[in-house]
């Protein structure tokens, strides 16, 4: 087959292009250029075949819904693998499965070949990073899917402009994509590192193929920042302007599914803060690529353009930074529609539900029929432009220095409402160590305690014992003086009669202010056995939902439950990776047991 395009002469991208479709067989093939007019066709073409249906152009302007397969709602962890040559470079892993990678092409071979018979080729060429951005990187996704070309130019940087960074020689990560028939028993990511290329069969969801998202974002570049000197990481991106600070300041953070990372990413802060000068603004809500910069510093920046967040929950309450963000060019994945005004709807948007929807499944719906209106884990994929908080920075090719990296997790007892590291070795076993109770993000149960370290437990490219390790040697790159310091947030304590203690959202900004002025050496902070606290004095709870009885209580480190904490820990490191746990890391939980033993 003759493959043929004015868009590059890159030898790479053709000879790509040309054995995909040899092996898929598609009909056409369509080269993507990022244009509005090439896009406004596709999403023309995609509502004509009801792949998506059109909403309210009036209060959704350039806004439209999908509906994916029933069986097809979430990302597949027990069907992900990392496929490379040594087994021992891809386990012990916490979730992701290996298998070697020719027994895998040979699977993909016997699922995909001839997949795209009767069907057309997407090209899609995006960056991953602002194009021309020392961070960027670009990748080359084939796909027979209209949604996935469309969701990809909202969440990624799609452009012919790909093709000039790659010039006739560049290297790119190689992402095949096939719908295949959607059977889940055949569903597959598959990941070979070492060829930089990512293989998705059988699915038709957001997580599973958006290349882009977690598999290259996180799984593909963590390797390769593994072996180039810098980190991807599941986190958002922050920064906090203050009246006091010459400068803002920059802070990073991961958290599991569920724990409010989009909140705090878009975080409006209390009307005391706002009215003294106080502004957050977000430069990314999910993925953070970290690289040291040439003052020596950690600098962050976020790959991605656009925002992949889940629908139910989202409101004008609890995130109106995000729901304004919906409000124009985004595509709606598994919500309701609502057919008397051409709008969607979802759980928790509005207090009292419309009377008549059309559910996630295609169905007639009414608040008193006993079903969900939208899935647990419907989407919104959002341009983050459209955001009201988006950063200056948001596209800035030098990324964002960093002040800080928080943890955090969902749990309701142990763990204090914010404590701090005492040096970058403790800060990444307080990162190895986080859990938090699973959510409808990925499929399993709800509700159970899981472990989930630096909340990459499903995103890692490679074995947990050498992304542990290469957290040690980032640290080695960067001198004490200028490394972010490192603190661990828990939003989710809970009373004796299972109540949140601790009020969240916008005032959560109020954790962060100590934090900041911990980087600054503005405050003192007690020394307890799990590492420094803040007095109660410096968290201000004016006009905050808590007592200080209340804050006391969410500041208290129980040696006891933190001896048990510790054991517990222990069971998982040795269950899990054995012997290979890092010395600094193991080193650091010595220390908390013989503190807790005091």
């Amino acid at each position: 087959m003759e493959i043929t395009t004015n868009l590059t002469n890159n030898k790479k991208v053709l000879q790509f292009v040309k054995d995909c479709a040899e092996f898929a067989q598609p009909d056409k093939i369509v080269w993507i250029d990022g244009s509005d007019a090439q896009r406004d066709a596709l999403r023309a073409e995609a509502v004509a075949s009801g792949e998506i249906i059109k909403l309210n152009q009036e209060k959704l302007p350039d806004c439209y819904l999908h509906r994916t397969a029933e069986n097809d709602v979430a990302r597949v962890e027990d069907r992900t693998f990392i496929c490379c040559e040594n087994e021992a470079d891809a386990l012990p892993h916490s979730i992701v499965k290996w298998k070697a990678p020719k027994e895998a092409y040979a699977m993909i071979n016997e699922i995909a070949k001839g997949a795209y018979k009767g069907r057309t080729m997407y090209v899609i060429p995006y960056s991953m990073g602002v194009i021309g951005s020392p961070f960027s990187k670009i990748g080359i996704e084939v796909t027979d899917s209209i949604y996935v070309v469309l969701n990809m130019i909202i969440m990624t940087r799609v452009s012919a402009a790909c093709y000039e960074q790659l010039g006739e020689n560049g290297d790119f990560v190689k992402g095949f994509h096939a719908k295949c028939d959607v059977n889940p028993e055949k569903r597959y990511i598959m990941h070979f590192p070492e060829d930089n290329t990512i293989v998705s069969v059988n699915s038709a969801y957001g997580g599973n193929v958006l290349l882009g998202k977690k598999c290259f974002a996180l799984r593909i570049a963590t390797y390769l920042g593994k072996n180039e000197g810098w980190m991807a990481e599941h986190m958002l991106i922050l920064g906090v302007k203050r009246p006091q600070d010459k400068e803002i300041k920059y802070v990073a953070a991961a958290f599991p599914s569920a724990c409010g990372k989009t909140n705090l990413a878009m975080l409006i802060p209390p009307k005391q803060y706002l009215d003294a000068g106080y502004e957050v603004q977000c430069v990314g809500d999910d993925i953070a690529w970290i690289r040291v910069g040439e003052d020596g510093r950690l600098w962050a920046a976020n790959p991605e353009n656009g925002f992949f967040g889940v629908a139910p929950g989202t409101n004008e309450k609890s995130n109106p930074n995000a729901l304004a963000a919906t409000k124009k060019g985004t595509i709606f994945t598994n919500v309701a529609y609502n057919p008397e005004d051409g709008t969607v709807w979802w759980e928790k948007l509005t207090k009292q539900a419309p009377a008549n929807l059309i559910d996630w499944t295609g169905k007639p719906w009414t608040p008193d029929c006993g079903r969900n209106a939208a899935h647990p884990n419907s989407r919104f994929t959002a341009p983050a432009v459209n955001c009201p908080c988006i950063s200056p920075e948001f596209n800035s090719k030098a990324g964002v220095p960093l002040s800080a990296i928080i943890f955090g997790g969902r749990r309701a007892t142990t763990t204090p409402l914010v404590y701090q590291s005492r040096d970058w070795n403790h800060g990444t076993f307080v990162g190895t160590i986080m859990s938090s109770e699973t959510t409808a993000a990925a499929t399993g149960a709800v509700g159970v305690l899981r472990h989930d370290p630096m909340a990459m437990k499903p995103f890692m490219g490679y074995s947990v014992d050498q992304y542990f390790q290469h957290w040690i040697d980032m640290g080695k790159k960067v001198p004490a003086d200028k490394q972010p310091k490192i603190f661990n947030v828990n939003w989710f304590r809970q009373d004796e009669d299972g109540n949140f203690m601790w009020p969240g959202f916008g005032d959560n900004m109020r954790v962060l202010d100590w934090i900041l002025d911990r980087c600054e050496d503005k405050v003192e902070a007690q020394e307890t056995a799990i590492g420094y606290l803040p007095y109660a004095k410096d968290i201000n709870i004016e006009n905050a939902d808590i007592t200080s009885e209340t804050l006391d209580k969410l500041l208290y480190v129980d040696k006891a439950r933190w001896a048990a904490e510790a054991d517990e820990i222990e069971n998982y490191y040795n269950e899990n990776f054995g012997d290979k746990v890092p010395a600094e890391i193991r080193a650091n939980l010595e220390t908390l047991k013989k503190n807790c033993a005091k």
